[in-house]
C-alpha cells in the first residue's frame, strides 16, 4: 500500500518548521510542502526593515536554500494553491484541481493584507505582507531625499530634515493608512531614506492596540522628532489622476481622503477640501497597513471552526489529523486559559515544530494511520503548546522587545528609565496579573530576567517587584 503523504500548507516560516520537525521526528513517508508564493520560504519581519530600507537582497530573506532543503525529501509545490480540504477523509483540493489524500495535514497558511475596496486598481497604492510587495514598494522608495533628523536625543524639531512638499532628488509623499505596528516601521524606513511621510490612523496613539497608550505616546513624540506627520481619521477614498496623458493604463493615486472629522496633520493637508469637509493628504505613494486576516477563506468544512483564525486546541489540533501552526492558528493557551492567535515570528517556529511534533503522536497512537514512521523512532506524546510570546519592533534606532500579552490589559504602567538613551520599560496587567512586559534599550541580561518574570502570570504587585529587581541589577 503507499504511503498516503503529510502534506504542510504554507511554504513559511511556521510550514517550513513543522517540515524539518517532521523529518526529524521520525516521519519518513512522503511529505509534500505547498505554497502560494513561487519564493522558496523566506523571512518575514526583514521585508518592512532592512529589506525595505535597500540595506538586505532578497537573497538574504531566504529560509533555506535548495541544497539545505535536499535532504528533506519535499515534494515541494511553489506556487501552488489549496482550495478545499475534506476533513473526514484528510483530502486537500488544489487550484490546479488535483485532490491529494493524507494522512495528516498541518496548515501555516499565514494571513493576508487588509486593503481598501477598489484599492487594487490605482496605481501607486500598496500592501506589503509578501516578497514581491515589499520589492515593489521599495522600487518606489528608492533615491529618496536628505536624511531625517536626528530624533528626540538631539533635540531637533521636527522636520528639521526638509520635508516640505514637493521636495527634489525623488523624494516622495507617502501616506501611510495604518498606525500599527507596520506601519510605524515603514514610516521608519521612509524618513530615513530622506521621504515626506504621512501615518493616518483610527487611534490617536501610534501602536496604542499594541503596546497601550503610554508607549504608543512615546512613539509618537520619536516619530515627530524624525520628521513624520500625525494625523487621526478614517479614509474616505483616494483621488486620482491618469497614469498618462493618453489616459491609458490604471490610474495613479494623487492624494487620501479623511471622512469629516479627521485630524489633519499640519502643512500640506488640505482641510475641507474633500467631500463633506474632508481632509485632503497629497500622496504620490499610499501603503495600506490597516491590519490583516487570517488566511482560511479556503477552509469551507463546516468541522472546522476558522473564526479570527483556525480554531484549535491546546495541542494546535483543529481536528483528527489537522493541525495548524503560526499566524493563522488560534489555539487554547494553556497557561492564559483563553484562545490566542499570534502574529509574530518565533511564534510561527516554535508552534510549527509542536504542530509537527503533535501530529507525528497522533499517527502513532493510531497505528497503522502512520506507515511512513520509522521503526526506531521514539513514541511520542502530544504536549500542550504553551510559549511566552516574543514579538520585537525595530523603528530608527531603537528596537522594541516584548514578552507575555502586551495587547488587551486592563492595566498599564510605563516607566522611562533615561529619555535620552531610549530606555523605557512597561508592565502589562490584565483581571489582577502582569501578563507581559515590554522594554527599550535594556541588556540582554536584564530582558532574559524580564521573561523569567512573565513566564507565568503573577500577582500585579509581586511582579512589579521583581521587574523592579531585575532591572536595579543592572
Amino acid at each position: 500500500m503507499t504511503t498516503r503523504p503529510i502534506a504542510v500548507v504554507g511554504a513559511s516560516a511556521a510550514g517550513l518548521a513543522a517540515a524539518e520537525a517532521l523529518r526529524r521526528g521520525g516521519w519518513r513517508g512522503p511529505l509534500t510542502l505547498i505554497g502560494d508564493e513561487p519564493h522558496l520560504p523566506y523571512d518575514r519581519p526583514p521585508l518592512s526593515k532592512q529589506l525595505l530600507h535597500g540595506a538586505w537582497e532578497p537573497d538574504r530573506l531566504r529560509l533555506r536554500t535548495e541544497d539545505q532543503l535536499a535532504p528533506l525529501d519535499l515534494d515541494l509545490r511553489l506556487g501552488t494553491r489549496a482550495t478545499g480540504l475534506d476533513v473526514a477523509t484528510r483530502t486537500l483540493t488544489l487550484d490546479g484541481g488535483e485532490r491529494l489524500g493524507c494522512a495528516g495535514v498541518i496548515i501555516a497558511t499565514g494571513v493576508a493584507a487588509r486593503t481598501l475596496p477598489g484599492a487594487d486598481r490605482i496605481a501607486g497604492v500598496h500592501t506589503l505582507r509578501t516578497l514581491d510587495e515589499a520589492l515593489a514598494l521599495r522600487a518606489r522608495l528608492a533615491n529618496g531625499g536628505a536624511p531625517a533628523s536626528e530624533g528626540v536625543a538631539s533635540g531637533g524639531p521636527p522636520g528639521s530634515a526638509g520635508v516640505a512638499a514637493g521636495g527634489g532628488g525623488g523624494r516622495r509623499r507617502l501616506v501611510i493608512v495604518g498606525n500599527g505596528v507596520l506601519g510605524c516601521e515603514v514610516a521608519a524606513v521612509a524618513r530615513e531614506l530622506g521621504h515626506e511621510v504621512t501615518l493616518v490612523g483610527i487611534d490617536e496613539t501610534p501602536m496604542a492596540a499594541a503596546v497601550g497608550t503610554e508607549v504608543g505616546g512615546l512613539l509618537a513624540a520619536e516619530h515627530r522628532a524624525r520628521g513624520v506627520r500625525l494625523c487621526t481619521g478614517a479614509v474616505d477614498g483616494f483621488e486620482t489622476a491618469p497614469a498618462d496623458p493618453a489616459g491609458t493604463g490604471a490610474p495613479r493615486v494623487t492624494a487620501v481622503r479623511l471622512a469629516k472629522g479627521g485630524t489633519p496633520a499640519g502643512e500640506g493637508v488640505t482641510a475641507g477640501g474633500g467631500e463633506g469637509g474632508a481632509s485632503r493628504l497629497p500622496a504620490d505613494l499610499v501603503l495600506l497597513a490597516i491590519g490583516s486576516r487570517p488566511a482560511v477563506e479556503w477552509l469551507a468544512d463546516p468541522a472546522l471552526d476558522t473564526t479570527d483564525g483556525l480554531r484549535c486546541d491546546a495541542y494546535c489540533a483543529a481536528a483528527p489529523g489537522i493541525y495548524a501552526a503560526g499566524d493563522v492558528a488560534r489555539w487554547d493557551h494553556p497557561v492564559h486559559g483563553r484562545p490566542l492567535r499570534f502574529e509574530h515570528r518565533m511564534n510561527a517556529t516554535e508552534q510549527g515544530m509542536a504542530a509537527a511534533r503533535n501530529l507525528l503522536a497522533e499517527l502513532a497512537a493510531t497505528g497503522p494511520a502512520a506507515p511512513g514512521a520509522g521503526d526506531d523512532a521514539p513514541t511520542p506524546e502530544r504536549r500542550p503548546f504553551a510559549p511566552v510570546p516574543y514579538f520585537w519592533s525595530d523603528q530608527y534606532d531603537l528596537k522594541l522587545q516584548a514578552y507575555g500579552l502586551t495587547a488587551g490589559a486592563d492595566r498599564v504602567e510605563a516607566t522611562v528609565l533615561d529619555r535620552a538613551e531610549r530606555r523605557l520599560l512597561a508592565l502589562y496587567g490584565r483581571d489582577g496579573r502582569a501578563v507581559g512586559v515590554l522594554a527599550a534599550g535594556l541588556p540582554p541580561r536584564q530582558l532574559r530576567a524580564l521573561r523569567a518574570v512573565i513566564a507565568t502570570p503573577l500577582p500585579w504587585e509581586e511582579a512589579r517587584e521583581r521587574i523592579g529587581a531585575a532591572t536595579a541589577a543592572g
